[in-house]
């Protein structure tokens, strides 16, 4: 489950963790639309901007990204639509998470989540 911590309202309740190069590099390309209450966690070994761009290629549906520094406050936010070449977040961050588009209506930066 993913909490915003910040307003006590839940983003998802079904998570998907990716962690591996082969689950971050394929991400949601070639997948069905997401639910409201489905989210994909990609965690990179460190914050960055580079290794948090997404790309969007192959991807068949609108996400909200939210991308997350190390202590899981939110950084950066996004909807990110289809075939877009890519999206890097405005600071450096650590976890990203791809979900459905309604779910930015859920955040704010400088919200804290937690999983």
């Amino acid at each position: 489950m993913i909490k915003n911590v910040s307003t006590g309202e839940v983003i998802a309740t079904r998570i998907k963790w990716c962690t591996t190069f082969l689950t971050r590099g394929l991400g949601l390309m070639f997948h069905p639309p997401l639910r409201e209450d489905e989210a994909y966690v990609f965690v990179e070994p460190r914050e960055s901007r580079g290794l948090t761009t997404i790309v969007m290629l192959f991807v068949f549906f609108p996400l909200a990204v939210i991308w997350l520094d190390g202590q899981k406050r939110v950084v950066d936010k996004v909807l990110a639509k289809p075939f877009y070449p890519y999206y890097a977040p405005s600071q450096p961050a650590q976890f990203y998470i791809e979900c459905h588009p309604s779910t930015l209506e859920k955040v704010r930066i400088g919200d804290q989540l937690e999983f």
